[in-house]
């Protein structure tokens, strides 16, 4: 009878904050081109949204991996060639690195029938205005969605426009260029100061070696895919795996066995957990984790909240679409990462018009510590820092407002 791996719950956090680079102090050394695109291998992928309470989505989890760095390099690994990063649908709208991009191929090709709403519609609903977006891509790429419509609006076949391109309430011509995004004809190119895509055919955002590759077989790129995402976790639940690039359905189960029965993932018993748990092979147990990090709602540690709160005994929602009188930590709630306790919750707002960070809330944990309000303060005031701020305020919500506040006021930002 094979004995099963045993871990504890300690055990499994240190794994999970190395796989995710988050177990040692950050190096106080320059952030180089190398060193970035080093880091988002090993994440696999930057989530990106468009919330900008504190920093863009895709800016914050190399800050906490890597502290203060020139998000130039992010604008020029993925809008320059030779393109490091290309944006896709992986976990939601991402940024993967280019080896990445052709294990999605499948995703990209079953869009054309499955996507939802207004994307699956458009085909059908304005194939002359799809037809006119393609030359017009091909002919004025890289090129705003702005443009596109001017331009098919020149040409009488704009249709009404919305007041704005907000959520899901899209001009014809944006429609076009998603549905096309969706299915992979075109790529973004890079984004625009205001963070609208610039649209371009892939062929000219790839690079050649990604372009002229052969296809991967659909079940080997779905397997790559569960491997990458259970490498990236060190240890998780089969649906943790599958979470990361949202992966579903028979092959996604398949893949799994798959990567059981050749050893790649391993079987374990985690303490406290009822679900069966697999340790990817390669997974190291570290003796001990002692980084620092605010970690933000788009966070690859945090996306899988019944796993963070399986690992680090913490509650933990994005409460941005809940109603204020409903909330219970706050808007944009950030956990604060100290050793290998999640031991703080934090509400951040970059106030850019008053070059403050402001601390809407602050909350204990179970893992609060007495060190917990200095440490705290000290990455708070390096994010301040790095986002062009001149000061730090801790406003009176939450249980650890009055200790944070007496911190920061005997600190300096020097």
């Amino acid at each position: 009878m094979t004995t099963v791996e045993t871990m504890s719950n300690a055990q499994a956090r240190r794994v999970a904050l190395r796989a995710q680079a988050l177990d040692r102090p950050r190096r106080d050394a320059p952030v180089t081109m190398r060193r970035l695109t080093a880091t988002v291998d090993r994440l696999n992928l930057l989530q990106i949204d468009s919330v900008n309470v504190l920093a863009r989505a895709h800016l914050m989890p190399l800050y906490s991996r890597l502290g203060p760095y020139d998000t130039g390099l992010l604008d020029r690994a993925s809008g320059r060639s030779p393109r490091r990063l290309v944006e896709t649908w992986a976990h939601e709208a991402s940024y993967v690195p280019v080896t990445t991009y052709p294990l999605l191929e499948w995703r990209r090709r079953a869009a054309q029938q499955e996507a939802w709403g207004v994307i699956a519609a458009t085909a059908h609903a304005h194939p002359v205005e799809l037809d006119l977006v393609r030359s017009l891509v091909a002919q004025l790429g890289p090129v705003t969605a702005g443009r596109i419509h001017a331009e098919l609006e020149s040409a009488g076949r704009a249709g009404s426009r919305p007041r704005e391109d907000w959520g899901w309430n899209w001009s014809v011509a944006k429609r076009c260029l998603e549905y096309m995004f969706f299915t992979g004809e075109v790529l973004s190119a890079r984004r625009t100061e205001s963070f609208e895509r610039c649209y371009d055919l892939a062929e000219r955002v790839l690079p050649p070696a990604v372009r002229n590759a052969p296809p991967v077989p659909d079940d080997v790129a779905v397997r790559r895919l569960l491997e990458l995402g259970a490498r990236a976790h060190g240890v998780g639940t089969a649906r943790c795996f599958r979470d990361y690039f949202r992966l579903r359905g028979p092959a996604a189960a398949r893949a799994l066995t798959e990567l059981v029965d050749d050893g790649t993932l391993v079987p374990v018993d985690v303490q406290g957990w009822s679900e069966p748990t697999y340790r990817h092979r390669d997974a190291v147990v570290p003796r001990r984790a002692e980084g620092a990090a605010l970690l933000s709602p788009f966070d690859p540690l945090v996306w899988e909240r019944r796993r963070l709160q399986s690992l680090f005994d913490v509650f933990y929602r994005i409460e941005i679409y809940t109603p204020a009188h409903r909330r219970r930590l706050g808007y944009y709630v950030l956990p604060f990462l100290e050793g290998d306790r999640i031991s703080a919750m934090v509400d951040l707002k970059a106030d850019r018009g008053g070059r403050v960070l402001r601390v809407a809330a602050s909350h204990r944990t179970g893992g609060t510590g007495a060190d917990t309000p200095g440490r705290l303060a000290d990455e708070l005031w390096t994010l301040a820092r790095w986002s062009g701020l001149d000061d730090v305020v801790v406003e009176p919500p939450g249980d650890l407002s009055d200790a944070l506040r007496a911190t920061i006021r005997g600190a300096t930002s020097d």
